[in-house]
């Protein structure tokens, strides 16, 4: 190699900032009037990657997808891990129609709260696989109905909305989450019921449906054993936004100067700064590698 050549190379001004330095935070804090923190994200590359497929942000509006449709997200619930959803589609106290159901993905990393309450509505009593008991016979995987749905069906059907339908108790339903199965799959054309109604709450008024929290209650876990991430936990008090970047989806912290590093903003920040004072006449070569800002000074 001629050295003199190699000197004259060495003596120009390198300066190479990667794209993830320059850009503006992509991340947000919240959508809409939901505010967002782990293991949510408002887009790709935000949040967790195993939930960013189910619950996104369009429009400053946070909604959440199944194979059966896409619903609003009204709340989270950070400190209890409660995700609440509604549906357009169900019926309530206020007005009844039709309507396929819902069903939450197999692989998705939620379940059904406790809490929360399905009523199926003008089921067909004769032939709906609801009514059938396993002890019959049947390979049904639906539990006998609760035909009676203790007080939740006769005050639902006492509803202005679904009285007019002249509808008879006994063509309601009362599940419970573990009711649904495995797969979490409430097919009212299977079922041969019109519509359903869900709450998670009866606002301290159980006997008044008019009150009642109308919507479904969804659990998750940041992982299996439900541990909040540390590094998360660091980037966040550097006023950054966990996310994920790489061919493996590795965590990253995304800052507001611009930065995405591998563990919070404190240190993107100062290198940030620094990089303004930076003399015109000194070659700088930026190497972004496993987290570490490396600065080579070029004389």
């Amino acid at each position: 190699m001629n050295f003199k050549k190699s000197s004259t190379f060495l003596s120009c001004i390198i300066f190479i900032l990667l794209p993830s330095l320059t850009t503006s935070q992509t991340c947000q804090k919240s959508c809409g009037n939901v505010p967002i923190k782990y293991p949510f994200g408002t887009g790709p590359g935000c949040g967790d990657p195993r939930f960013q497929p189910y619950v996104m942000c369009n429009n400053q509006q946070l909604s959440f997808k199944t194979h059966t449709g896409c619903y609003p997200v009204t709340s989270i619930d950070y400190n209890y891990q409660i995700m609440y959803i509604s549906d357009p589609s169900m019926s309530t106290c206020a007005c009844t129609q039709p309507s396929k159901g819902f069903s939450l993905d197999a692989n998705a990393p939620f379940t059904f709260h406790d809490e929360t309450v399905f009523a199926l509505l003008d089921c067909a009593t004769d032939s709906s696989p609801i009514y059938k008991s396993n002890n019959e016979g049947t390979n049904s995987t639906f539990p006998m109905c609760d035909s009676q749905g203790a007080p939740v069906c006769s005050l639902l059907y006492s509803c202005q909305a679904i009285s007019r339908l002249n509808l008879p108790i006994s063509t309601c339903c009362v599940y419970t989450p573990v009711d649904l199965g495995p797969a979490f799959e409430m097919d009212l054309t299977k079922l041969q019921c019109s519509s359903y109604s869900a709450l998670y709450g009866f606002s301290g008024e159980e006997l008044n449906p008019q009150a009642w929290k109308y919507g479904i209650a969804l659990k998750y876990k940041f992982n299996f054993n439900n541990d909040y991430p540390d590094m998360c936990a660091n980037c966040e008090k550097s006023n950054g936004v966990c996310g994920y970047g790489g061919p493996y989806s590795s965590f990253v912290c995304n800052c507001p100067s611009g930065f995405n590093t591998t563990n919070d903003c404190f240190l993107g920040s100062s290198w940030s700064n620094s990089f303004k004072n930076v003399p015109w006449h000194i070659g700088v070569l930026l190497i972004k590698s496993l987290g570490l800002f490396i600065v080579f000074v070029l004389m």
